[in-house]
């Protein structure tokens, strides 16, 4: 195996990928790319793409086209699911400080499934890699801000639970609002930072600043599984255990399931990403099989937050046919939905609690 040195003087390995619908090609591997280089078919910095020749059908080439349908399966009726939540929440339903949230990080997911879906189709064409660095780039901001944007929503129930009077009394009416702008212009900044130093287009891509973003990267990554495990445990010792128990509503049960989607199928994509920054071994195997695993579980990951919220909405609900915006308040809603009798209250009742909720 040859081997090629960038200016800094470190030796580069080459790591063997394959496009999912074209013959197999050799991706040569540099130093700490991040997000950038988890897409097989971009090189690396200071590097340039080989082909390699070899038969097309090899088990790496069945099992990506595999794991590329079943993932374009999933992102078009993610795609769909999301639309409707940026619908019903952006011009459907009344808006409130938790809401803000759930709307941004469909947002972000729409955004992400979009995205993959084209970079798909551009794979499939054979366009140019410059299109589908932008792309990545893109991805890497909407994929870090959902991230961020369920870290806030955690951190607030959090500190919702614990010092209720204190929240309520000091929380600003608008920050929600103002924390959703802010992950968003972290996120974008992140991603022009990385595409700045870690791009191999660019004369001036840097590996020295590339490696401290990874360091960054990294050390950010831990925190907010740290903050996302920490606040959803709290949830859960408050709900579950303690003298006095918080009375389970939807809105609890919303969140913690989509905490707990997103550390199953949403992180390994995120420790994919910070993972590029260090490693320098030929790992084909890596960039067969788990590469396209976490591309999978990710759109799983964006997808099934609109199912999560239309399901614990429709929880219990005898009703054959139901408002989908009912359904979505519903699973919103943080207030005990009985009344002293046992029954189920009004479906007005339901809406105007969802819309005061958080406020």
């Amino acid at each position: 195996m040859r081997t090629g040195k960038i200016p800094h003087g470190r030796v580069v390995g080459r790591i063997r990928s394959y496009s999912w619908w074209s013959h197999p090609v050799c991706l040569p591997r540099s130093t700490r790319l991040g997000f950038l280089s988890m897409d097989p078919t971009i090189p690396a910095l200071g590097t340039s793409q080989t082909p390699i020749n070899g038969r097309e059908e090899t088990p790496c080439y069945k099992l990506t086209l595999i794991l590329t349908v079943l993932t374009c399966i999933v992102s078009l009726l993610g795609l769909t699911g999301n639309a409707v939540v940026l619908w019903l929440l952006g011009f459907r339903m009344r808006r409130n400080a938790f809401s803000i949230y759930i709307l941004n990080l469909a947002a972000a997911d729409f955004l992400f499934l979009c995205v993959h879906v084209i970079r798909l189709l551009l794979r499939l064409i054979n366009i140019l890699h410059t299109i589908r660095r932008i792309l990545v780039c893109v991805m890497t901001v909407s994929h870090l801000t959902g991230l961020n944007i369920l870290s806030a929503i955690s951190t607030e129930r959090c500190l919702c639970v614990l010092w209720p009077i204190w929240y309520r009394c000091h929380r600003p009416t608008h920050l929600s609002a103002v924390v959703c702008v802010l992950l968003w212009a972290l996120s974008l900044l992140w991603s022009i930072l990385e595409c700045r130093f870690c791009d191999s287009l660019l004369s001036d891509a840097d590996p020295h600043w590339c490696e401290t973003l990874g360091f960054i990267a990294i050390a950010w990554l831990i925190v907010l599984c740290v903050v996302l495990c920490g606040s959803s445990l709290v949830l859960l010792v408050r709900i579950l255990c303690g003298s006095q128990k918080m009375p389970l509503t939807r809105l609890y049960v919303t969140i913690l399931l989509t905490v707990l989607v997103f550390l199953l199928c949403g992180l390994p994509f995120g420790i994919l990403g910070s993972l590029n920054y260090m490693i320098h071994r030929d790992l084909e195997v890596l960039y067969c099989h788990v590469y396209r695993v976490c591309m999978f579980l990710s759109s799983l990951n964006s997808s099934a937050n609109p199912i999560i919220y239309f399901f614990v909405g429709s929880f219990r609900q005898r009703q054959n046919r139901q408002n989908l915006k009912l359904v979505l308040q519903r699973a919103l809603q943080d207030t005990p939905e009985v009344d002293e009798g046992g029954g189920r209250l009004p479906e007005e009742t339901l809406e105007l609690s969802g819309s005061r909720s958080w406020q």
